[in-house]
């Protein structure tokens, strides 16, 4: 059976314009939770990890937390990195085995 961690750890060894999975990115003491880019996206978002505000992953990369953050107020990196981790510890639940 393949673990939760094990199925994060294989998606960040993509480069992040690959990953399908969130993951958590730390400059100058700020984290952020980076949301994978959908399909129709222009930009993946980067979201504070427990303030609902989001940058552009453009503008993280450049500017790390001198980034523009815009409220959202549904959402913060810690609901993004839950609602993942509770996807796939259902997937695994329901059978899902490493190839």
């Amino acid at each position: 059976m393949i673990t939760l961690d094990e199925i994060f750890a294989e998606d960040r060894q993509n480069p992040p314009q690959d990953r399908s999975l969130p993951w958590e990115e730390i400059q100058d003491g700020m984290t952020v939770v980076v949301e994978p880019k959908p399909h129709w996206a222009s930009d993946m978002r980067a979201f504070q990890l427990t303030d609902r505000a989001y940058c552009y992953y453009a503008d993280w990369t450049g500017k790390g937390p001198g980034a523009r953050f815009f409220a959202h107020p549904e959402t913060c990196g810690d609901d993004v990195m839950t609602k993942a981790r509770a996807m796939i510890a259902r997937a695994i639940a329901d059978g899902i085995r490493k190839p």
